[in-house]
């Protein structure tokens, strides 16, 4: 943990405000960067990494060229605001945020430093830019917004489970893009005869009793949407599920390489290797106001065989033949 970072857990901790902080000097030959989660750290493990690939990809070496201060919340949101306050204290030449909370609290902090969105789910609908063509602003990156894929979801689990006939659907209403995504999948749900139940999520402590309450619902599978929260928790939900007897559908690969069955989505780890791209061009001299918002292109099919096993489930041939990684 960084000595800033140390700073904003204690802020974050105590409900304190920070203290005034003065901006160090950065050594010599160092270009100083902010990365900024609402996640925990441990959840971010695979992103961060790729972000760093991304970097190194583009000749940007940390500790030698470049120095990034990895901030994370640990899911405290109240803890943001002290951190991104903290990079901007420290005159970071760019501020990368993982989600749309994130770059919620950066914006709010400052409209000066150029901010990189490595994701979020509605950039033009939160007002964070202006359009994805020309953000506008100090604010550019990449939208993970695609809520058809809520319907091809629901497709694959079906294919997968053929006499599937109800399904309990973890979300947080709240998160940008649920709403979109929750549309989409409803639609799906019509034309296959399928019936939906929606449990929300706002809280860690919520996540056992959706389990319980899909349970009673007699849910034949778990469908789960984009959250910060179950992100966080994703190992979790994956036993919950397993212990449960639930097959569960998530939204990226990360929920099945911690014992989740099966993911369709977009690869977020490709977005955060793409976001080293961004801060490479604006230090380059380029203005986030004129670099388009780039929307997903790479989407992946991972399936745990191993899980499949522990739920007696057979994954049919048609579905494994699509799979883009399989875990054994």
């Amino acid at each position: 943990m960084t000595r800033v970072e140390r700073r904003g857990f204690i802020v974050g901790t105590l409900g304190l405000l920070a203290a005034p902080l003065a901006a160090e000097a950065q050594p010599a030959g160092k270009v100083p960067i902010g990365f900024l989660s609402a996640n925990a750290r441990a959840a971010m493990s695979a992103r961060t990494e790729a972000f760093r690939q991304g970097l190194r990809e583009l000749g940007y070496v940390e500790e030698e060229n470049i120095s990034v201060e990895y901030l994370f919340a640990e899911g405290r949101v109240d803890r943001l605001r002290a951190l991104v306050t903290e990079l901007v204290r420290l005159k970071v030449s760019v501020i990368v945020t993982e989600g749309t909370t994130a770059t919620r609290f950066a914006k709010e902090a400052t409209s000066t430093i150029p901010i990189v969105m490595a994701q979020d789910p509605d950039p033009v609908g939160t007002g964070f830019i202006a359009s994805l063509a020309r953000p506008g602003g100090n604010i550019t990156g990449l939208s993970n917004l695609r809520p058809d894929l809520g319907g091809k979801r629901l497709e694959v689990l079906k294919e997968t489970l053929p006499r599937l006939a109800r399904v309990a659907i973890l979300g947080t209403s709240s998160v940008p893009g649920t709403p979109q995504t929750l549309r989409e999948t409803e639609l799906a749900a019509s034309a296959v005869g399928v019936q939906l139940q929606y449990l929300e999520v706002v809280g860690p402590k919520d996540i056992e009793t959706a389990f319980s309450a899909a349970s009673r619902g007699r849910a034949d599978a778990v469908f789960v949407l984009a959250s910060p929260i179950l992100l966080s928790h994703r190992a979790q939900m994956a036993d919950l599920a397993t212990k449960s007897r639930l097959p569960a559908m998530y939204y990226t690969a990360e929920f099945v390489r911690d014992g989740g069955l099966m993911s369709y989505g977009v690869n977020a780890t490709d977005l955060f290797r793409r976001a080293a791209t961004y801060v490479d061009k604006i230090l380059k001299g380029a203005k986030p106001a004129d670099l388009p918002v780039e929307q997903p292109t790479k989407f992946e099919l991972v399936i745990n065989l191993k899980t499949a096993k522990a739920l007696g489930l057979t994954i049919p041939p048609s579905v494994l033949a699509r799979a883009d990684e399989i875990i054994q």
